[in-house]
């Protein structure tokens, strides 16, 4: 699978795929590409509706320049824990960000969530979120502010007094309930407009239909977020011991006999 930037051609393609309505996933396969570069790739230059393979392309090379007009500002980037590759994680962080941002949320309250979400403790201070985002201060305060009203984000202080900003396990869960009773105050408000555009007119007609499509979704997201709450507390388990090597000949012996556990479940894309 090639690496790198994708190419002026390659971009043409991205076009000519979204224009004929084919799926991020079919696009990154016949590019020979991870469906998350597609994703990012379009998702970061305009979306599937206004994506221009040389809009882009002129986009992506500004950004590289102004990466390297920058890249003497802080020091290199620390190693990464669990032997992750940094590249793969800077990617990745910037695929999280770009979705959240589909979503309608504004881009340094998407990257501020992101950053925090994929950190393993799901904690930082504002210090350690100005160094990782390499911003300014006041943009991540701005940023935590608009979160903590959203309930995406808490801030309590650790043992050196220090403020520190928290991704709670349930804030998809509230996330979820607070987008149901917006659908809610919705429903209710397409059922008023029934009454006052008259029962049984086209247009009440049109609201009733989308009252009731809409009152079956809030339901149903509130039900599905309540049913799946508690998999959001789910701890990942420590990996097992893998079992004492056996002597020379017994080891010979089991492996040209019943398979045992080999200890390999498989790596991360």
């Amino acid at each position: 699978m090639p690496g790198g930037r994708l190419t002026q051609q390659e971009r043409q393609q991205v076009a000519l795929g979204l224009a004929d309505g084919l799926a991020y996933a079919e696009i990154a396969r016949r590019l020979d590409r991870p469906t998350s570069t597609v994703t990012r790739e379009v998702m970061r230059n305009g979306g599937p509706t206004a994506y221009r393979a040389d809009l882009a392309h002129r986009a992506t090379e500004r950004r590289a320049a102004r990466r390297r007009q920058s890249a003497p500002r802080g020091p290199e980037a620390p190693p990464q824990a669990h032997g992750r590759d940094p590249e793969a994680v800077r990617e990745y962080e910037e695929t999280f960000t770009t979705v959240i941002m589909a979503s309608g949320m504004s881009k340094m309250m998407s990257r501020v969530l992101a950053c925090l979400c994929i950190s393993d403790s799901g904690s930082l201070t504002a210090a350690e979120l100005v160094q990782r985002l390499q911003v300014s201060p006041a943009s991540v305060s701005k940023a935590i502010a608009f979160l903590e009203s959203q309930g995406l984000v808490r801030r309590e202080r650790d043992e050196r007094r220090r403020e520190r900003y928290i991704v709670d396990d349930d804030i998809w869960y509230q996330s979820m309930m607070a987008s149901a009773r917006s659908t809610a105050q919705l429903v209710e408000t397409t059922r008023q407009g029934v009454q006052v555009l008259g029962p049984g007119t086209p247009a009440a007609t049109r609201l009733e239909n989308i009252s009731r499509f809409l009152d079956f979704v809030s339901e149903s997201i509130a039900r599905a977020a309540e049913q799946a709450r508690d998999i959001l507390h789910t701890k990942s388990e420590p990996a097992a011991e893998q079992p004492a090597r056996p002597a020379s000949g017994a080891a010979e012996e089991g492996e040209t006999g019943k398979g045992g556990t080999d200890g390999t479940d498989g790596t991360e894309e």
